[in-house]
């Protein structure tokens, strides 16, 4: 009951939080001339996009500090909690890196990719090495948990498949991050579905980390919905990837993130094989990738598009918890 109740004071506090940082953050942002530049292989309609301020996933912060401070008023401290907030600043710290970098290159390319992946799996590594300190042993070797049954692989090959997942994921959301609230809307059902799996699986500390982000996500979309006043950039993007990817390792449900994030798994398979088979054959599989400039190009409006990748994650998410209950 306790419990039940600080989620929901959680929740609200950092929502109104968000809603009052938001407006003084993104005047903050555009007086420092922290702004967006056109990226070069998007669709042209995007170029009115630019000038828009970035850097706005550095909300982000408010919930993940706040489930914190959560921890200790309740005396619920959470080592697992603890690790989710930490690999979600360091991850976003690496966004806000590559956003700043690009901000002084003057153009929509920050860190090489090479350099932002070395960087997110130190990040990962970080992480991990933290977390299989203390994780009971079932944990540090199950890919998928379903009530008492715990599917487990040698820790070894569980060391590499999160390190992967957490790879994968923080860059599959910041794929998803170029149209208006795709990416924030699309991150919120993986997130409550991944509240649930902590509270059901013993896991609170990463329950109070994802309501708390997914609180400060919905503020940040009050900015970020069509017509966009505000980006999150690397730095929300790749903050909001890790967090999701930490919490399928402290949950022990490696497996259900591709099913419940399944519209990042979609866009970064759809940049894998577009980049694929036009090195193969020098055509294209979609007009342009990630998916959701192939829907643009297709006539699609941008907000058709969102809407409908925030049903598809809503329905991925779905099938998530009916695979897991």
């Amino acid at each position: 009951m306790r419990e039940g109740i600080a989620l929901g004071v959680l929740f609200v506090a950092v929502l109104g939080l968000t809603l009052a940082a938001g407006p003084r953050w993104i005047a903050l942002l555009g007086g420092l001339a922290i702004r967006q530049h056109a990226y070069e292989d998007a669709p042209t309609s995007h170029a009115k996009k630019s000038g828009t301020p970035t850097m706005g996933g550095a909300l982000f912060c408010i919930g993940l500090l706040a489930s914190l401070m959560a921890m200790l008023l309740i005396r619920s401290w959470s080592m697992g909690g603890l690790g989710l907030v930490l690999l979600g600043l360091a991850c976003g710290a690496v966004g806000a890196l590559d956003d700043w970098r690009s901000i002084r290159m003057g153009r929509n390319r920050g860190l090489r990719a090479r350099d932002k992946f070395a960087l997110t799996a130190l990040a990962g590594i970080g992480f991990l090495t933290f977390v299989t300190g203390w994780l009971p042993a079932p944990t540090r070797e199950a890919v998928f948990t379903l009530g008492s049954q715990v599917l487990r692989v040698p820790q070894p090959l569980w060391y590499l498949l999160a390190l992967l997942a957490l790879l994968a994921t923080t860059h599959a959301v910041n794929l998803t991050d170029g149209l208006d609230g795709l990416a924030a809307g699309s991150i919120l059902p993986p997130l409550a579905v991944f509240a649930w799996l902590g509270w059901q699986n013993g896991a609170f500390g990463v329950c109070l980390v994802d309501i708390a982000l997914a609180a400060s996500t919905i503020g940040f979309l009050a900015f970020n919905r069509h017509p966009a006043r505000v980006f999150m950039g690397d730095t929300g993007a790749l903050l909001l990837g890790g967090v999701l990817a930490g919490s399928a390792v402290l949950t022990g449900t490696l497996l259900l993130l591709p099913v419940v994030g399944g519209v990042f798994a979609a866009e970064a398979l759809s940049v894998i094989a577009q980049v694929g088979y036009f090195k193969t054959t020098r055509r294209r599989i979609f007009r342009m990738s990630p998916l959701h400039h192939h829907f643009e190009l297709g006539g699609w409006p941008e907000t058709k598009v969102t809407a409908r990748f925030w049903t598809a994650s809503a329905l991925c998410s779905l099938a998530g918890v009916v695979i897991a209950r």
